[in-house]
């Protein structure tokens, strides 16, 4: 452990039930106003269709318009993560969640391509949301539950997926001249209209429900003393595991319908459909992650992640759309080697990267399990760094996934770069490990190096 426990803040004398009535009103209300900015953050997956056929963008253009808002919303991470130690979750998360709204609107009234670079730069800083909530959280919670209450937070991922079941439905029903004289715009940038409106609402709701008196276990701690345990390698351990099952979920998100439409050649919304499969157990499983983390450790969890992982990555990796076996001649007909060729379809497509979100979702909280163990007095910064390395693997991949395609013609370079970085992570736990098995029990090493020199 990095120390001892937080001190609870004053609760005002409130007894147990009061408390956990506070607590849980934290937990919902905090989902739901992540939910939405994540909504927000990631809108760009699904309006970006509309978008690059009104501008006439490239793929290049595609990737970067989509990656400049993940890019926002996970710089400042570790900054979010530190005030909400610092000044409570309640005034933060109120803040950055009115603030929002400004963008959201900007967006809805673009007129050039440039303009949208920036205005999908600024409402991107709704992707910050998440490192408040999970120091918010986590100061509120004890250790024993931390990893379902982070788990039921995160969640809100699913947020992914609002756009993907509005944005179709509302950009057909919404005339492009929009209403009110086009005060209120039509079309894709009726979305973002709406965001907007939605922010102003939850941020009220915020500020009006939450309990006052909030807890700040940073208060009245130096930056120096807050930023100490970024030192520590295993921070950046876990931060790259974040980027295995956070950073690669992001990309997906806002990638998947792109490729639906392209390979598959799949209307918007059936593509927009069909991602929502992969978003649903990438957020929706992450309680079940925190579950198993608290029952079963991080660490065993996470071992079952990767694996499960890299066998589905390396099977969506297969170029031409194909899984190939090589038969043994002993085994083939006519005793000669033989080919057997299963066409990767979109059925087949969708249950393997459903399979991806599923490890995805069960991995994000099992990392996050991770943070509270070593650093119960750090949430803010360990979980801000975590989550702002871990986010920006999101801002890098969907470029790369353009200019690797534009450099191969095989669009399933997508799913082997994802495999290399889940196989890296991979390895570094098993080391992990296996350094940790030989210290705990040294006089096993010691008798097998003296077998081992016998023999």
């Amino acid at each position: 452990m990095n120390g001892p426990s937080p001190i609870p803040a004053p609760t005002g004398g409130l007894d147990p039930a009061a408390v956990a009535t506070q607590r849980n009103t934290i937990l919902t209300l905090s989902t739901v106003a992540f939910t939405l900015m994540f909504a927000v953050w990631l809108m760009f997956g699904v309006l970006g269709i509309p978008i690059r056929k009104e501008f006439g963008l490239t793929d290049v253009q595609f990737g970067w318009l989509t990656a400049v808002a993940i890019l926002n919303g996970s710089i400042w991470r570790l900054l979010f993560g530190i005030w909400t130690d610092r000044y409570g979750g309640r005034r933060v998360l109120t803040v950055l969640v009115a603030l929002t709204a400004i963008p959201a609107f900007l967006v809805s009234r673009a007129s050039s391509y440039d303009e949208l670079m920036v205005y999908a730069f600024l409402v991107g800083m709704a992707g910050n949301a998440f490192s408040v909530g999970i120091a918010w959280n986590s100061a509120w919670f004890v250790r024993e539950r931390q990893g379902f209450a982070l788990g039921v937070f995160g969640a809100g991922n699913v947020g992914a997926s609002v756009t993907k079941f509005i944005g179709p439905v509302l950009i057909g029903l919404v005339p492009v001249a929009g209403y009110a004289n086009g005060w209120v715009p039509g079309g894709w940038r009726f979305v973002p209209f709406l965001y907007g409106c939605a922010c102003i609402v939850m941020a009220t709701t915020l500020w009006a429900l939450t309990p006052t008196e909030d807890r700040r276990p940073g208060a009245g701690r130096g930056m120096g003393e807050l930023l100490l345990p970024l030192r520590q390698v295993r921070v950046w351990r876990f931060s790259f595991y974040y980027v295995v099952v956070f950073g690669a979920y992001v990309a997906l998100s806002v990638w998947l319908p792109k490729y639906y439409v392209d390979v598959f050649h799949l209307p918007l919304t059936q593509a927009a459909l069909l991602t929502a499969l992969f978003i649903f157990p990438a957020s929706l499983l992450r309680p079940l992650g925190g579950w198993l983390a608290d029952k079963f450790g991080a660490r065993r969890i996470m071992y079952w992640v990767f694996g499960s992982m890299l066998l589905a990555l390396l099977a969506l990796s297969a170029p031409n759309g194909h899984m190939v076996l090589y038969v043994p001649e002993k085994y083939s007909e006519g005793g000669r080697m033989e080919v057997m060729r299963f066409v990767m379809g979109p059925g087949l497509f969708t249950f393997l990267v459903f399979l991806v979100g599923c490890g995805m979702g069960i991995g994000k909280a099992a990392v996050y399990k991770y943070i509270p163990e070593y650093f119960p007095r750090d949430v803010g910064a360990v979980g801000g760094l975590v989550g702002l390395l871990g986010a920006l693997g999101g801002f890098f991949l969907p470029p790369l996934f353009a200019y690797t395609f534009a450099w191969t013609g095989i669009p399933q370079t997508t799913f082997f770069i994802l495999f290399l970085i889940t196989l890296v992570s991979f390895v570094w736990l098993h080391l992990v490990v296996q350094r940790l098995l030989r210290q705990a029990t040294p006089h096993l090493n010691h008798k097998f190096e003296q077998q081992e020199a016998r023999g």
